[in-house]
């Protein structure tokens, strides 16, 4: 819509309780000491806080216990696969970062700052935030397009010695796990004896693989726009070689529907759909995890026709698989005991806390906590902290 002189338009945004809300942004900085007077200035600011630089100076550890540094988290993005809207760019991109650091902030306890960077080459974005990095105590990577997202993390992790982690990987891999660890439970057949379809090859799709076959899950086949992937598929950049590798070890070929006769378990993350008939298909007491946004790749109601356990990425129906059930409690657990990394055992033990969550609640509509269940955040916390210190990477 064409703005006026002013800079205004027609259009009535506020009008939009969504517009409404993000008016003036979510966020702000809130001081946590006060200044009263010239004591209190004296302090805060010169001559008092050379004292506290100079210390730090000679004992770089210190910045963790006089600045902000070890309960803080960049949220960075360059704007290149925001929710389910694509490459928006880093402006358009700003209103989810915010939201990212007010869930940091609401379910952690963690303050962090969106950054929303003006460039997409991986070189860039590497130098970037390592450039930035002495300013927090970690990184979470949001909203990268895959491939380059895999080779950004891999670098930063290995240049930085704090938490560096990619929440469209790791986060939602974390809650499949879990809510496919309580499903398992429910229908009493354990991870090793099945075998499962994951429809999306890219961030998450790569990250849910990885962590099901780490877990131990029986068999796997993953599927891109070009069917499935399998070993000598042409076309395959080293990503998903790697993954071709590692899975599919029935070998199969053909189509995502091709996978899913006899299946166990279906994990959408591509934004596709599949029939009825597919999931008619599935063996019994079949896994449906039909987890693309806004629009799952089966209705629900459909699926549970078929299904025993349907899991959804909304939250209008039972067994949300939410990144928020992970990622504030994942950044807690390696802050509070300063890891300089997240470890494949961190995220193992993330899953298995927040699975352990729902108990002896568990049914077919509940294999995974609500994201308000004040529970969960200290269970994941507690798992993960405990976790780094068991394998040394923590540093308190």
């Amino acid at each position: 819509m064409a703005a006026k002189p002013d800079g205004s338009t027609d259009h009535d945004y506020d009008a939009d309780p969504a517009f409404a809300l993000h008016r003036g942004g979510k966020l702000e900085v809130r001081s946590t000491v006060p200044v009263r007077d010239r004591d209190d200035l004296s302090l805060a600011y010169t001559p008092g806080v050379a004292r506290v630089c100079m210390a730090i100076a000679e004992e770089p550890e210190l910045v963790h216990d006089y600045t902000w540094v070890s309960k803080v988290v960049a949220v960075v993005t360059d704007g290149t696969a925001v929710l389910g809207l694509g490459d928006i760019g880093p402006a358009a991109a700003m209103p989810v970062m915010e939201g990212k650091a007010l869930l940091f902030k609401e379910f952690g306890g963690l303050d962090s700052v969106p950054i929303c960077l003006d460039c997409t080459d991986a070189d860039d974005l590497v130098e970037t935030v390592i450039r930035l990095a002495p300013s927090f105590g970690g990184i979470n990577l949001e909203d990268i397009s895959a491939p380059r997202c895999f080779e950004i993390e891999d670098r930063l992790r290995a240049a930085l010695d704090i938490p560096v982690f990619h929440d469209d990987q790791h986060g939602t891999a974390i809650v499949v796990l879990a809510a496919l660890r309580n499903a398992s439970r429910l229908i009493g057949k354990p991870l090793s004896e099945m075998r499962g379809v994951v429809a999306g090859a890219g961030a998450s799709g790569v990250a849910v693989s990885r962590i099901l076959l780490e877990a131990g899950l029986g068999d796997i086949a993953i599927s891109d726009s070009k069917g499935l992937i399998y070993e000598g598929r042409d076309g395959l950049n080293p990503v998903k070689q790697a993954l071709a590798r590692d899975s599919n070890r029935s070998a199969l070929k053909g189509s995502t529907e091709d996978a899913l006769v006899g299946a166990d378990v279906f994990i959408g993350l591509s934004g596709g759909t599949i029939r009825e008939d597919c999931v008619d298909a599935m063996a019994d007491d079949a896994i449906v995890f039909a987890l693309s946004n806004p629009d799952p790749e089966i209705q629900p109601d459909v699926a549970r026709r078929h299904a025993r356990v349907v899991a959804t990425g909304r939250s209008d129906y039972p067994n949300q698989i939410n990144n928020v059930l992970a990622f504030p409690g994942v950044f807690r657990g390696a802050l509070d005991v300063r890891a300089h990394s997240i470890t494949e055992g961190m995220k193992l033990a993330a899953a298995t806390a927040l699975a352990g969550v729902v108990g002896d609640e568990l049914s077919e509509d509940y294999v995974i906590p609500s994201p308000f269940d004040e529970r969960v955040a200290p269970a994941v916390t507690k798992a993960v902290a405990d976790q780094a210190r068991k394998e040394g990477v923590a540093r308190i």
